[in-house]
């Protein structure tokens, strides 16, 4: 192993400084001397979470099965490193071989949550990298961006060379080889990002021209040269079955917050919710076959260790061979002592059965993501389950010996009442009365408990809601003391429980979402005043914020609280998801009314990925 970048008496009095040695289990190991490019691959968070996206799992085994490339990794240290780092000059390094990330050649840094955008600049600070990306010469590092946040990357724009848009498993081929050119010749910098925003999926924002109206709206969004496209398409994986996957993913030293083996089963989801960015960006729905997951799981489990396996998706109870696999996972369970997690079910009678014989839990809660408090607003926000749905799920559940149940909700959600609000209690207190109804006394085991918990709506980018206001904080306080009040109202209030989020985050969040590059100015105050770890709360300050958008003329109101016309040229409208605006219209038109849109497999509806040539769009013909 290499020495280690930090000094003992540096990692002696830092919290966790296993965070930052590397060395684990089944990381990969190369001579330098046989690579020509370096990657640097980061999560701007703390080891512990970034350990748990499979996203970098699967670039880091993509990347490193290339000869000439070694991919390595680097996540945000700690605030109390980060002082010392400061104080000490020490340069941010990877952990394979503990080296300085300035030595790089590439820095891809992946954007899962707006909230870490500070954090993107303590990394690029760190590593002795100019944050502006029109500050960087040849002798620095390309840094690029990708993840679910590109899909809007304008209120970093800034800060990037590039962004890739989409699946990381398409285009970073062509990147590379384009690379290695541009690295052992006297190609410049300029030309090398002129040459990449040719490549699929590559968005190179410094050669696109963003022009304004006098209200402050976008009047145009353009390329500067005519050789590169006005749209940049999302990359997609249609040949989800031989897509590169870690059959050795890495073992944290520090446990991660999802420390055992995940196997993804499906990417993408039918149901179309109009709050849901993923469910839309991460169009067409894709499977992989059985027969390959179990497969996947075995070695899997084999080459880890570990005795837990989850699986992963947006919605596991469509993937249409669940019962098969979960038949062998059942099987893992008895034989080899292997615990199963199911996240991402619907609540029915299956679902129930599925958690009673491959989970090791007790009993104690079990959790609906109901979202609205009525059947007109669940319309709404098309989410595809009723009333019936969560009463049944919730008598079955019940009956299987479960005596608490978790309902998560949104406040703010367009068109939403104080009918719908006052509903979020009702349909607790029915939940309730469904226990009272469906266990005799003589068997119940302690008290009942209905938690609802409410989460403040943030419209997102490429969804039905893109264009919706978000509602001021202090609506949303009003909003949530309504539905806590009645809660107090319910017959059998001691058996239910109403909690809400902080909303100063979220409405900063609702402004970096749907912002545009004026913000990259105020992200870069925050960052010099201090900001970083904004996603936690205990370093999180408002204040850093309110100062910084005063001081750059950022104006919240018009970036989260004003509904936009649909005609608006939005950030974002250069980058294509696949989705077509015409649908995320229609889509919008039909929320108004309350019309119900069917999912992918009952209907195709048109959204436009079907161009991407896969999934779920060609299973049937509809």
């Amino acid at each position: 192993m290499s020495k280690l970048a930090l000094p003992e008496r540096v990692l002696m009095n830092i919290e966790k400084p296993a965070r930052y040695i590397g060395n684990e289990v089944n990381i990969v190991n190369k001579d330098l001397s046989d690579i020509d490019i370096r990657i640097a691959m980061c999560f701007p968070d703390i080891y512990e979470i970034g350990m748990s996206y499979l996203g970098i799992q699967i670039l880091y085994d993509m990347f490193n099965r290339r000869e000439d490339t070694y991919c390595e990794r680097v996540y945000s240290p700690w605030p109390d490193l980060d002082r010392v780092m400061r104080e000490e000059n020490i340069p941010l390094f990877s952990l394979e071989t503990q080296s300085p990330i300035h030595n790089f050649d590439i820095l891809a840094i992946t954007i899962q949550y707006e909230m870490c955008y500070t954090n993107i600049l303590q990394v690029i600070d760190l590593s002795n990298i100019p944050i502006w990306a029109k500050d960087r010469t040849k002798d620095d590092p390309i840094v690029i961006g990708g993840g679910p946040c590109t899909v809007n990357p304008e209120p970093i724009a800034g800060f990037f060379d590039i962004f890739y848009i989409g699946e990381g498993e398409t285009s970073y081929d062509a990147l590379l080889d384009l690379y290695k050119q541009y690295k052992f010749s006297d190609i410049t910098r300029d030309d090398f990002l002129h040459e990449a925003a040719k490549i699929p999926g590559l968005y190179v924002p410094s050669l696109y021209d963003v022009i304004y109206c006098e209200d402050g709206t976008i009047k145009q969004v353009r390329p500067i040269y005519e050789d590169i496209p006005c749209k940049i398409k999302r990359q997609v994986v249609t040949d989800f079955e031989h897509a590169p996957y870690p059959m050795k993913p890495i073992i944290p030293y520090v446990r991660a917050t999802q420390d055992r083996v995940v196997l993804e089963i499906m990417r993408g989801c039918i149901r179309g919710c109009r709050f849901c960015q993923a469910g839309m960006i991460y169009r067409p729905t894709r499977q992989k076959p059985v027969k390959m997951l179990k497969e996947y799981a075995r070695k899997m489990l084999d080459n880890t260790g570990y005795e837990e396996i989850s699986l992963s998706s947006l919605s596991s109870s469509d993937y249409e061979d669940l019962d098969t696999l979960l038949d062998y996972l059942i099987q893992l369970k008895d034989t080899d002592h292997v615990n199963v997690s199911l996240p991402s079910l619907r609540i029915d009678a299956f679902s129930l059965d599925v958690m009673s014989k491959v989970q090791d839990i007790k009993k104690s809660s079990l959790t609906f993501a109901a979202e609205a408090g009525t059947q007109r607003l669940r319309n709404v926000i098309n989410k595809g389950i009723t009333e019936e749905n969560i009463l049944q799920g919730s008598h079955d559940a019940f009956l299987g010996g479960w005596d608490k149940v978790k309902l998560y909700f949104m406040l703010g959600l367009p068109t939403e009442t104080d009918e719908d609000l006052y509903g979020i209690a009702e349909l607790a207190e029915k939940i309730s009365e469904v226990y009272f109804d469906t266990i005799p006394k003589e068997k119940r085991n302690g008290r009942v408990m209905i938690t609802a918990s409410a989460s403040y709506f943030v419209p997102k980018p490429f969804t039905p809601f893109q264009w919706a206001p978000m509602i001021l904080p202090e609506e949303f306080t009003r909003r949530a003391y309504y539905v806590k009040d009645s809660f107090m109202q319910q017959r059998n209030k001691k058996s239910l429980k109403f909690t809400y989020h902080d909303a100063g985050i979220s409405i900063l969040e609702g402004v970096l979402a749907r912002g545009d590059r004026k913000l990259s100015a105020a992200i870069y105050d925050v960052y010099q005043n201090g900001g970083i770890f904004d996603a936690w709360t205990e370093y999180f300050d408002m204040k850093r914020y309110e100062d910084a958008f005063s001081r750059n003329g950022i104006d919240v109101m018009f970036y989260a609280a004003r509904e936009r016309n649909i005609d608006e040229v939005l950030p974002w409208d250069h980058i294509d998801t696949g989705v077509t605006k015409a649908h995320l219209v229609k889509e919008w038109e039909n929320a108004k009314h309350g019309i119900i849109t069917k999912n992918c497999r009952e209907k195709c509806t048109g959204c436009g990925c079907a161009l991407y040539g896969g999934g779920v769009c060609f299973e049937t013909k509809n």
